[in-house]
C-alpha cells in the first residue's frame, strides 16, 4: 500500500466529516465576512494535517481560536445570536471544532450541527436550485453519519444506503407536510435577503442618474381567471407621486378619505405572488371590487399600502373593473392644491403650458385640449427613448423638454406632469409596472423589475382621474411589446446574454413554470392554501381535526408498509451444529435440575456439572 491511500484511510473518518459539511457551509460563505470565509477551510486543512501525522492541537489554542471567533462576530455584528449573527459564529466554531475532533462523538456532535447549518440556510434563500443543492448536502450528512460507523467505508455503498435511507422517509415526509397544521404565515418566517437591482421607489428624481440599470429579477407574477387582458392595458399601479420640489417626486401623505370609483365595464379577476421588495406598497390593476383580507389600507388615490414592509413572497386574490372613473364628481380643495402646485423655476416650460391655455379656461374640454397638445409635442418633436440619457441641470424639465429631449418613462411622465400643472390641469405622477411577459407554458404573467414603469393621470371634469401614458406617444412599442422593443438598437440587450433567443425560450418558461409552482405549493403553503388543498380532496379534512385524523391514518399506513418491508429481512441469528448441541445438552439438563446461569461459560458449568454429577 502506497503512502498516500494510507494518509487517505487514516483521514478517511476525518474526509467524510469534512465533505458534507463544505457542501453544507459552501453557500454560506458569500453572506460571512471574508476572515470567516478562510478560516474555515483552514481549519480543516490543518485538522487533515495533524491527522495524518499522528498528532493533535492543543486545548488551548483551540479555546483562544474559539474567544477570538466570539469577539470577531461581536465587532461584526453586534450580536452572536439571530439568523447572522448566530449562524457566523455557528459556521466560524464547526471549523474550529475540527482541530479537535479525534473520536466518533466529535464527529456524530459536528454532522448534527451540519444539519442545523442546512436548515438556516433557507432562511437567506428558498429558491428550487438551492433545494435541490442542499438535498444532496443533507445526503451527503447522512453519508457520513453512516461511514462514522465504520472503520473503512465504501463510497459507493455508503451512498446507495444514505439514498435509500431518504428515499423511504420521503413518504412520511410528504404526509407530514401536507397535513401538518400549519403556522399563520410563510413557510419560513424571517425577512428573505436580497435587493433588486432596479424597479420601484418611493421618490423619483428623473435628472438625477444617467443610466437605469435593467434586471431581470421578477417583480411578481399574475394569473388571471378567464382571458387577460391586452398587454398595453395592464397598468399595474404602485406609488402615487404627488409633490414635487424641482427636482424629486415623492408622496410624503396619502391623500384622506374612501375611494370615490364608478365601475363602468365587466370585472376582471386575477391573483398575484408578489415577491418581497422590503417596501409597503401593494400592486393592483383597475378598481378592486372587493379588497383580500390583508393588513393594509387603500387609499383614495387607489395608492395600497400595507401595514408592514413585504418581506415574504404574498399571494393574494383580486377582482377589479379596469374601466371606471375615479373622483369624477370632484376634487377636494387640498387635493386640487397638491395636484396643481409646483415649485419656482423650468421657465421654459411654464411659458409653453401657458401659451396651450391662453384660449380659455382649463374646464373639461379646454384641459383635453391642453392633453392632446402635449402629446402632440412628444409625438412631433425629436423625442427619443433611451436608458442613457444625459444629465440633466438645475431646471430639469426645461433641459429635457428643450434642449436634451432624450430618457425613459421616468423623464416623459414628470415633464407631462409639470406641463400639466402650469397649464391648470390637476395632475399627478403613477409607478408602477406595465406589460409583462405571458408564460405559455403555465398560462400566466411575469413581471419583472424591468418592466418598472411611470405614467401621469390628469383630472378632468366630468371624467375624474384619466390616465395618460406619454411615454407611449414617443415609444409606442414600449407599451405594446416590452421595453427591449422601445429602446434604439444599440440599447437592446443580446438575446443569448438574457437567454431571450427563441429556441431557448421553451427552457426559460418551463423553469419558471417550475419555480412558480414550487413558489406556490412548497414555499407558499400556508394556511389558506393547506385548507383550500385539503377541502378539495375531503371537506372533512380541512378542519384541524381532519387534519390531525388523516395524520394519524395515513402516517400509520407509511409506518406499517415500511415495517412489512423492513421485517423480512431481520433474520434470528443462526447457530452453528456445535452450538444448536450444547443447547440441547443444557436444555436436558435442565429437566434434572441443573440451571446453567446466564453469565456461566461452557467450562465452569462443566466444572459445576461433575461436582454436582460426578
Amino acid at each position: 500500500m502506497t503512502k498516500a491511500m494510507k494518509r487517505i484511510e487514516l483521514n478517511a473518518p476525518l474526509l467524510w466529516l469534512i465533505l458534507p459539511l463544505t457542501l453544507v457551509v459552501a453557500p454560506l460563505m458569500p453572506a460571512l465576512p471574508v476572515w470567516i470565509s478562510l478560516s474555515w477551510p483552514l481549519f480543516a486543512l490543518l485538522s487533515l494535517q495533524a491527522a495524518a501525522r499522528g498528532k493533535t492541537w492543543p486545548t488551548w489554542l483551540i479555546i483562544l481560536l474559539a474567544l477570538i471567533g466570539v469577539a470577531g462576530v461581536l465587532l461584526q455584528y453586534g450580536t452572536v445570536i439571530g439568523p447572522q449573527g448566530g449562524v457566523a459564529l455557528l459556521v466560524y466554531l464547526t471549523g474550529a471544532k475540527l482541530l479537535e475532533t479525534r473520536s466518533a462523538r466529535d464527529r456524530i456532535g459536528l454532522l448534527f450541527v451540519g444539519c442545523f447549518l442546512l436548515v438556516a440556510y433557507f432562511l437567506n434563500s428558498q429558491s428550487l436550485a438551492m433545494a435541490g443543492f442542499m438535498s444532496l448536502a443533507a445526503a451527503a450528512l447522512v453519508a457520513g453519519l453512516i461511514a462514522n460507523q465504520q472503520p473503512i467505508a465504501d463510497i459507493r455503498a455508503t451512498a446507495g444506503t444514505s439514498i435509500r435511507l431518504l428515499l423511504q422517509a420521503l413518504p412520511l415526509a410528504l404526509i407530514l407536510f401536507v397535513l401538518f397544521p400549519r403556522l399563520q404565515g410563510p413557510l419560513w418566517g424571517l425577512p428573505q435577503q436580497g435587493s433588486a437591482q432596479t424597479g420601484l421607489s418611493d421618490h423619483m428624481s428623473p435628472g438625477d442618474f444617467g443610466q437605469l440599470t435593467q434586471s431581470d429579477e421578477i417583480a411578481f407574477r399574475v394569473d388571471f381567471d378567464g382571458p387577460a387582458p391586452a398587454t398595453n392595458a395592464l397598468y399595474w399601479r404602485g406609488p402615487v407621486l404627488w409633490d414635487f420640489d424641482g427636482r424629486t417626486w415623492q408622496s410624503r401623505l396619502p391623500p384622506p378619505g374612501p375611494v370615490d370609483g364608478e365601475a363602468r365595464g365587466l370585472p376582471v379577476t386575477y391573483s398575484i405572488t408578489l415577491e418581497p421588495h422590503r417596501q409597503r406598497w401593494l400592486f393592483l390593476l383597475g378598481l378592486p371590487r372587493q379588497l383580500p383580507a390583508l393588513e393594509a389600507s387603500l387609499g383614495s388615490d387607489l395608492q395600497w399600502l400595507s401595514k408592514a414592509p413585504i418581506n415574504q413572497r404574498l399571494r393574494y386574490t383580486m377582482t377589479a373593473d379596469l374601466d371606471y372613473r375615479l373622483d369624477a364628481v370632484g376634487l377636494s380643495n387640498a387635493s386640487r392644491d397638491r395636484a396643481l402646485s409646483l415649485p419656482p423655476g423650468n421657465p421654459q416650460t411654464r411659458a409653453l403650458a401657458t401659451q396651450w391655455a391662453a384660449n380659455g379656461a382649463t374646464d373639461a374640454p379646454d384641459a383635453l385640449s391642453i392633453v392632446r397638445q402635449a402629446l402632440g409635442y412628444f409625438r412631433q418633436e425629436a423625442f427619443f427613448y433611451t436608458l442613457k440619457p444625459p444629465l440633466l441641470g438645475e431646471n430639469s424639465t426645461d433641459d429635457f423638454l428643450f434642449r436634451s429631449r432624450r430618457g425613459f418613462c421616468e423623464h416623459y411622465a414628470s415633464a407631462f406632469v409639470v406641463l400639466m400643472r402650469a397649464a391648470g390641469v390637476p395632475a399627478r405622477v403613477v409607478t408602477g409596472y406595465q406589460g409583462g411577459e405571458l408564460n405559455t407554458l403555465g398560462d400566466y404573467w411575469i413581471v419583472r423589475q424591468r418592466d418598472a414603469h411611470a405614467w401621469a393621470e390628469v383630472w378632468l371634469s366630468g371624467q375624474g382621474w384619466l390616465r395618460v401614458d406619454p411615454t407611449a406617444a414617443v415609444a409606442p412599442n414600449r407599451i405594446e411589446r416590452g421595453l427591449d422593443a422601445g429602446l434604439p438598437a444599440g440599447e437592446r440587450r443580446a438575446g443569448m446574454m438574457t437567454l431571450q433567443a427563441n429556441w431557448l425560450a421553451p427552457l426559460r418558461l418551463g423553469w419558471d413554470l417550475v419555480n412558480n409552482r414550487w413558489n406556490q405549493w412548497v414555499l407558499g403553503y400556508n394556511q389558506e392554501r393547506q385548507r383550500q388543498f385539503l377541502a378539495r380532496l375531503n371537506p372533512l379534512l380541512a378542519s384541524w381535526q381532519g387534519m390531525a385524523w388523516g395524520l394519524a391514518l395515513l402516517g400509520g399506513l407509511a409506518l406499517l408498509f415500511a415495517s412489512l418491508l423492513v421485517l423480512p429481512r431481520i433474520r434470528k441469528p443462526q447457530q452453528d451444529a456445535a452450538s444448536r448441541l450444547y443447547a440441547r445438552f443444557c436444555r436436558k439438563l435442565a429437566k434434572h435440575g441443573i440451571v446453567r446461569q446466564p453469565n456461566e461459560g461452557p467450562a465452569d458449568f462443566a466444572r459445576r456439572v461433575i461436582g454436582l454429577r460426578p
